[in-house]
């Protein structure tokens, strides 16, 4: 589980949300990154454009895959769904996992936005537990498991991406400035 202050926290000195979180992922990522789209999915009038306070949350599971180059040990954020992407009157089959749809369903049901604020997470609780000043470069990425589209070993693949699982890795750079437009925000 995890609270992260958001502006302050108790004592808010500005405001943070969407468009800023959209601002830093169109600052670092290339149009080529599987989450560049979802900077668009931020503009959604729907959502609220100004919060403060505090975040709070839990993670699935966070992996330890190996380590650095330096041997500090990487980091992996995994979470679990269990969504139908299927028509809903259809027998579900493996089509609808394809990388494709499951990448527009991590957009669609912002679970992109819960993959990013869980790597902010992380990196805070990493930065505050250890005292490596290269903390970012532990952090491996999230990988989303859409358990209904899972095939095991030597399922079908796109591109090296199996069907029903969605994952990344953030660019350098990256969830430091997220981290930073969550801390400081700015005016409304």
């Amino acid at each position: 589980g995890f609270e992260l202050p958001l502006v302050g926290g108790d004592a808010p000195t500005g405001w943070t949300g969407p468009s800023r979180i959209a601002a830093v992922l169109r600052e670092h990522l290339g149009s080529d990154d599987p989450m560049a789209a979802y900077a668009e999915r931020l503009s959604d009038s729907n959502l609220r454009d100004g919060v403060r306070g505090f975040l709070t949350g839990s993670l699935d599971l966070v992996i330890r895959v190996g380590s650095t180059g330096e041997g500090a040990e990487r980091f992996v954020v995994l979470d679990y769904k269990t969504n139908w992407l299927g028509e809903v009157d259809r027998p579900l089959t493996l089509a609808a996992y394809h990388p494709a749809l499951v990448a527009a369903e991590m957009h669609r049901r912002h679970y992109s936005l819960q993959a990013l604020l869980y790597l902010v997470a992380l990196y805070r609780f990493l930065r505050w537990r250890t005292a490596d000043p290269r903390v970012e470069g532990r952090l491996a990425g999230v990988v989303y498991v859409f358990l209904r589209g899972m095939t095991g070993p030597g399922g079908p693949t796109v591109g090296g991406a199996p069907y029903g699982v969605f994952g990344w890795q953030p660019p350098p750079g990256l969830v430091p400035a997220l981290s930073d437009a969550l801390d400081r925000g700015g005016r409304r």
